[in-house]
């Protein structure tokens, strides 16, 4: 005899809904099945027709309990039924619903008399289910998975299965239920989208796995051979730790196995990691899949946490979550140190960086290549201030290999500062800011690195403010003995700007060392503004300019000496006299504005006067104190990098520089350096004290004795520290006076917005050049801007514009413009660049390795033909007209315009019809 199927209250509802509204009144449904309630009786209330009925589920075995079911049902108040649909109690309306066996055949008329179709009803599951969703048809492969047809019965929403056309598959009718009992994905969607990203991001919800384990066994087994099948192998491990209780840490235990399988002890460490997965892991096998997209996951995660998006921090964290959970049960089974340096775990990150600490105080390959397996790590960019101060820390190595720097002269140890020593210092301040993991070892090393540094800077130092002292005996503006004073930056930086009706904004600020400056210039947006330097002499390349600031670098000296053009000392009063008269004998007009004077009342970002001052044709000059006043108040002491936004007005003050067109030169009166002395450090004492790091008297150990014309104070002859760990006075958070190179070199920026033209005279500076190559890490040749006098090839004696010595053989730039495909494309570039301009920016960007700012890709074209590009982006964006051939990427610009990349094979495939 065949087993009788079980049946679920639902499929009793569909049955009720399905036989009650045309039953004529009946009220006895005998149905052929097993009621799986789990009690002997169940009642419930269901609505018929918009009635709502008590239901009284009962299973018998016999006729004679057949039929005493019933009789008990019509008299314990549920009415007389008289069998003709009319009854005769206030409850008649209830159903009586007799699970049984027993054939019709044996069940008495009395009994069949009383029942929906006088006989036991069968109850046909995939019926049920094509009724639930609309369905005429059901997909035959469904008819026989009874694990399937229960749980859609059980599993209806309370708004029912949406209806899904004529026919209901069984891919729509899995993704439906895993929708309703996994939450996962949408019941009404008609569409599959899931995918082993979506499967894992459930796995870390409060209740999906839950759910999950909650499942029967064959609607797991089921459920978890379909997703295997649609999602990837990964699912059914992904399942089965779900169904043993520990899906959140799927994608965990995935990324471990990722570093068991990668292990060099890959056999000891499946081992402990087959403990982790237990019996949730049928095989080995299927260890790797699972493991590599437990990887793609993260990875695709990192990327997310990387970008720019409104889910940026969520990503972040969720990411963070997921690994450092890893690390936490690598850590309970003992497979941390089986995995080591693994390149997703954070645990492998902090290994990497530890490395690097062993390595920053000998040569340079060891540190590079530690830097290497460090930027290499996953989350290397998550982890960006510790990335970058390991980088910071690099470059510090590289400087220290580096041949030490001699002091020749004044002028060249004040201009090499500014190129190069300023950016020491800029490195030692992000490492004195401390690493954000807190790991004693790498402070250590920090530190380490920091005060051999300092050993070297200080020798240098040392050199130069003893020629400084000999250069001081007579030094001054007839005889600067090659240098730029500060009295002259007006003369030599702001006038030449000034020039052909220009209108520069001349911002100084008051502290600025060139540590400062540089980092303050490296933050400008280049596609907003465009540094530009004086043209250099044949022979010479383009470079900031830097001064000499006065003897003693104190405000009162330094400034008035700048503003006046001459060098004198005095306050406000007599700088804004100085200003207007420097000026005058220039037939300018000019405005001076200092604290108070720019700033704009509520509701005005700048003063109406200042912007009066602005839309003129007058040269206006603007004061910021903000860095200055910082080293009494200890701004300096908690971050020493300062950025554009940190002073006070000055992204106001550019942004409007910028909407009037003028130029802006950058510039200080004196710099300055910090304290980063022990606590319980005291201040020199000695006589004749004068200001924090300048006095009179005798020189002693760190100090120098300078005298001369440059020298405002105290009868032309005071006494000043190069050490920056010597003061005069209480602590401070920085000081200034002394006869260090931070505190006397003036930077000097010059910007033009990007928009505008080039002034004459000036050139282009590229981003490339600002930067030391120590800094770098690499000598970017093709980057360095030249002046037109160097001829790149040697001058032919009867040369043909446009034209090159050896047709067909020179450098990949040459043999492009010389192509018949060039030929033809520029036909279609209106004003295109001549063919040696053209062919220099090719060759720039082949040596650079293919990437190069605007600017120096500009600079190149210049350095070929002599003539400046006013706009970089613009011209940019003419080359990639010129050399993209039907929209094929050979140029292009990347990064939000910020860089000009070249494709080097595609280009030979264009042009050359080589093939890569």
């Amino acid at each position: 005899m065949a087993a009788r199927p079980a049946v679920g209250r639902r499929a009793i509802e569909v049955l009720l809904e399905s036989e009650l509204p045309a039953a004529g009144g009946r009220r006895l449904v005998l149905v052929d099945a097993v009621f799986e309630g789990g009690e002997q009786d169940s009642e419930f209330t269901l609505r018929i027709d918009g009635e709502s009925r008590r239901v009284r589920i009962t299973g018998q075995d016999s006729p004679l309990g057949i039929s005493d079911a019933w009789r008990r049902h019509l008299t314990d108040g549920n009415g007389v039924d008289l069998g003709d649909g009319k009854n005769s109690g206030h409850h008649g309306d209830s159903v009586l619903v007799v699970t049984s066996g027993v054939p019709v055949d044996q069940l008495g008329w009395d009994v069949r008399a009383h029942a929906v179709r006088r006989r036991p009803l069968t109850v046909n599951r995939a019926d049920i289910v094509k009724q639930l969703f609309g369905a005429t048809d059901l997909d035959t492969r469904m008819v026989g998975e009874s694990w399937l047809l229960d749980a859609l019965l059980e599993a209806e929403p309370v708004d029912g299965w949406p209806h899904s056309g004529a026919v209901l598959t069984r891919d729509r009718a899995l993704q439906a239920l895993i929708a309703a009992r996994l939450k996962l994905g949408d019941i009404q969607a008609n569409t599959l989208d899931l995918d082993a990203d979506t499967l894992f991001a459930w796995t870390r919800g409060p209740a999906g796995p839950a759910l999950f384990a909650a499942l029967p066994s064959a609607e797991q087994s089921g459920l978890g051979t379909w997703l295997g099948k649609t999602v990837g192998p990964a699912a059914p491990t992904l399942l089965a730790l779900a169904a043993d209780g520990r899906g959140r840490d799927a994608l965990p235990l995935g990324v471990l196995a990722s570093a068991a399988l990668t292990s060099s002890s890959a056999e000891a460490a499946g081992f402990a990691l087959g403990t982790l997965f237990g019996s949730a892991l049928s095989t080995f096998d299927a260890l790797r899949p699972f493991s590599e997209a437990a990887t793609g996951v993260v990875t695709r995660w990192i990327a997310q946490a990387e970008g720019t998006g409104t889910q940026r921090r969520e990503a972040r964290d969720r990411v963070l979550a997921v690994l450092e959970r890893a690390d936490h049960l690598a850590a309970d089974s003992r497979l941390a140190e089986l995995i080591g340096t693994d390149r997703l775990l954070p645990s492998g990150y902090r290994a990497r960086l530890q490395s690097l600490t062993t390595v920053l105080h000998g040569r340079a390959q060891r540190a590079e290549a530690a830097l290497r397996d460090l930027t290499d790590h996953c989350l290397a960019a998550l982890n960006a201030e510790s990335t970058d101060r390991a980088h910071t820390a690099v470059r510090l190595v590289r400087w220290l290999n580096a041949p030490r720097p001699q002091v020749t002269s004044v002028s060249q140890t004040v201009r090499e500062h500014l190129a190069s020593t300023a950016w020491v210092d800029l490195a030692v301040g992000v490492l004195a800011e401390g690493d954000t993991s807190r790991d004693a070892a790498l402070s250590d090393s920090y530190h380490r690195l920091i005060k051999a540094v300092r050993k070297r800077r200080d020798v240098l130092d040392e050199e130069f403010a003893r020629a400084l002292a000999l250069w001081t005996e007579t030094a001054s503006q007839q005889a600067p003995g090659d240098s730029l004073l500060i009295e002259d930056v007006l003369g030599e930086a702001a006038a030449p700007l000034a020039r052909d009706g220009g209108r520069p904004l001349i911002l100084i600020l008051d502290g600025m060392s060139a540590d400062v400056a540089v980092h303050l210039a490296a933050g400008l947006d280049r596609r907003v503004w465009t540094e530009v330097v004086p043209k250099p002499g044949a022979g010479r390349e383009a470079a900031r300019q830097a001064a000499v600031s006065m003897i003693p670098s104190v405000t009162r000296i330094s400034r008035a000496s700048l503003l006046c053009g001459k060098a004198t000392e005095g306050g406000q009063s007599v700088e804004r006299t100085g200003f207007e008269t420097f000026w005058k004998k220039r037939r300018r007009e000019a405005q001076l504005f200092h604290k108070g004077g720019f700033e704009g009342l509520p509701g005005h970002r700048l003063s109406p006067d200042f912007v009066r001052a602005l839309a003129s044709d007058d040269v206006v000059g603007v004061v910021l104190n903000t860095i200055d006043d910082a080293l009494a108040d200890g701004r300096e002491a908690a971050r020493g990098r300062w950025r554009i936004d940190d002073i006070a007005k000055l992204p106001d003050l550019l942004n409007a520089a910028r909407d009037y067109g003028r130029p802006v030169l950058l510039v200080s009166d004196h710099g300055h350096v910090l304290d980063r002395t022990p606590r319980d450090h005291r201040p020199l004492k000695a006589d004749g004290r004068g200001g924090d790091r300048w006095r009179t008297g005798a020189a002693q150990t760190g100090e120098v004795e300078l005298t001369g014309p440059r020298v405002l104070t105290s009868g032309g002859r005071v006494t000043a520290p190069w050490r920056e760990d010597l003061r005069y006075t209480a602590r401070k958070a920085g000081y200034h006076g002394g006869v260090s190179l931070a505190e006397v070199v003036i930077p000097v920026i010059a910007l033009v917005p990007s928009e505008g033209p080039v002034p004459s005279g000036w050139t282009l500076l590229p981003t490339e050049r600002t930067q030391p190559d120590w800094w770098l890490g690499s000598v970017p040749v093709a980057a360095r801007a030249t002046t037109p006098d160097e001829p790149l090839t040697a001058p032919s004696a009867q040369p043909v514009p446009g034209m090159f010595l050896l047709p067909g053989q020179g450098t990949l730039g040459e043999r492009t413009v010389q192509s018949d495909a060039y030929e033809a494309q520029r036909e279609f570039v209106r004003l295109a660049p001549p063919e040696r301009a053209v062919a220099a920016v090719i060759d720039a960007l082949v040596n650079a390795g293919g990437k190069l700012s605007p600017g120096a890709v500009a600079a190149a074209a210049q350095a070929a033909t002599g003539k400046s590009q006013r706009n970089p982006e613009r011209f940019a964006t003419v080359l990639e007209r010129l050399l993209n051939v039907d929209g094929y990427a050979v140029l292009r610009l990347v990064e939000a315009g910020r860089t000009v990349q070249l494709d080097k094979a595609l280009l030979q495939q264009q042009f050359l019809g080589d093939t890569p």
